[in-house]
């Protein structure tokens, strides 16, 4: 879909999301080979499966159909009766081919700060009085001292009163002692009492279907070894699913969701899988099934929001993605500190990547965000920047889940989590003549420390 197009649905999405009815669609998109019939029942799943939820996912998803897919979309509007709406996205999209929408000029208001050493009497600035008619609607005005003073522009910054932040709390968070305080503070961090604490699905897509066109992860088995071993030893019940569709991806996180969580402390899954970027409301990025078929991270944490996983309420839900964000290759910056150990590797490392890239401006922008469940207790962390490939090496595993199991191994019993993903990240982030920088979407709301013993 081109530019234009995507920015037409998104523009015109808030009022399909409240009039598009979608029941009477689903044939029609069917029939004109917009969508599969897994996809269908991916879209009619979203959310909390109202029809707003099937409405937004329905023009996100479309985005990512094909350069005819809007008017394609617009002839299944006609045939279903849904003529204002049709309507409202052919008349647009004909204007914007005739006569494309120029760029407004902003209409700015400049001030030139004079030189600090002129005396209280001279003009300290000049501004523009946009009221006074002149050549370009612009008259000079001169401000005076009072109007200039550092307690008018910024008075914040001289107040006594007003206290600076203060990065002072870190401290006391430093050695075992103060972890081990942190850790009898239930409201600092989340308790983690049962044994097992929690459920562990790991899903390792490794051999992908020749339509797809997408190859073998060779290495990702070393991964998955890696994580199951590790995650065991810090007290989860580790199940491991192998070489999954898209829709087996889907389904075996609603029956991980749809467990009875209520005697755990909290729930892990790890997708270890080629990946891409995809519209998205919340979180960014898309896995891939062995069948080439995109599922979404923001629909994979949405399964375990309150209606989906009420057992796992107020308890932690972390994610661990190992999967492209994208096709960019990331050459790095030169650093003085650059270690030469880090430009030479044993073997040639491969992109996690997926056979397409959506183009720039493909991010999402909200509509009814009243609706949408509240992302609490979750932590999605990205073995990538979004947009950038992850690298694997074919002998050794991916560089983030190799970093990640070092770093737990160290670390896990004395830090918090986003401690540990900040050593992950500082590591990953110095390897290979190409780069990568791990990070995160933390919505936590406290501190997490692995069961370690």
């Amino acid at each position: 879909m081109d530019e234009a197009d995507r920015q037409l649905l998104r523009r015109s999405r808030r009022r399909l999301v409240c009039e598009l009815q979608v029941a009477e669609l689903w044939d029609a998109l069917l029939a004109r080979g917009l969508f599969t019939p897994d996809m269908i029942e991916d879209m009619q799943r979203a959310g909390s499966g109202s029809r707003r939820d099937q409405a937004r996912q329905l023009v996100i998803d479309l985005e990512t159909r094909g350069s005819q897919a809007l008017p394609l979309f617009i002839s299944c509007l006609e045939d279903t009766g849904q003529d204002a709406l049709a309507s409202l996205l052919s008349t647009n999209r004909q204007a914007e081919r005739q006569c494309p929408q120029a760029v407004r000029p902003l209409h700015l208001v400049p001030v030139v700060l004079g030189p600090v050493g002129l005396k209280p009497e001279e003009p300290r600035a000049v501004g523009w009085d946009p009221s006074k008619p002149t050549a370009g609607n612009l008259t000079p005005v001169v401000l005076g001292p009072e109007e200039l003073s550092p307690a008018k522009l910024r008075p914040e910054v001289l107040r006594p009163e007003v206290p600076r932040p203060s990065d002072a709390g870190f401290g006391e968070f430093g050695d075992a002692s103060a972890q081990e305080k942190l850790r009898g503070k239930t409201n600092l961090a989340y308790e983690l009492h049962a044994d097992p604490c929690g459920h562990c699905l790991i899903i390792n897509n490794v051999n992908f279907c020749g339509e797809s066109g997408l190859g073998p992860r060779a290495g990702s088995n070393i991964d998955c070894e890696k994580l199951q071993r590790r995650l065991r030893l810090l007290r989860f019940a580790v199940e491991v699913r192998v070489d999954l569709t898209a829709k087996k991806m889907f389904l075996a996180l609603v029956e991980l969701a749809r467990r009875d969580h209520g005697s755990l402390d909290c729930c892990v899954v790890v997708i270890l899988s080629h990946g891409c970027q995809a519209s998205h409301l919340q979180f960014p990025g898309a896995v891939y099934g062995t069948d080439g078929c995109p599922l979404s991270v923001e629909r994979i944490v949405n399964i375990f929001n309150g209606s989906g996983c009420p057992s796992l309420g107020g308890k932690p839900k972390l994610f661990f993605i190992q999967a492209c964000g994208g096709e960019q290759k990331d050459h790095g910056f030169e650093v003085v500190s650059t270690s030469p150990k880090d430009r030479a590797s044993s073997s040639y490392p491969e992109p996690d990547a997926g056979p397409f890239q959506e183009g720039q401006g493909s991010f999402d922008q909200p509509d009814a965000v009243s609706s949408l469940p509240t992302p609490s207790d979750i932590l999605v962390s990205y073995s990538t920047f979004p947009g950038f490939v992850s690298w694997r090496d074919t002998q050794r595993g991916s560089w983030y889940i190799e970093t990640l199991d070092s770093v737990l191994e160290q670390w896990a019993g004395s830090e918090d989590l986003q401690t540990l993903l900040l050593r992950v990240a500082n590591a990953v982030s110095e390897k290979g003549i190409y780069k990568q920088i791990p990070g995160c979407f933390n919505f936590l709301r406290k501190k997490f420390f692995f069961k370690a013993s």
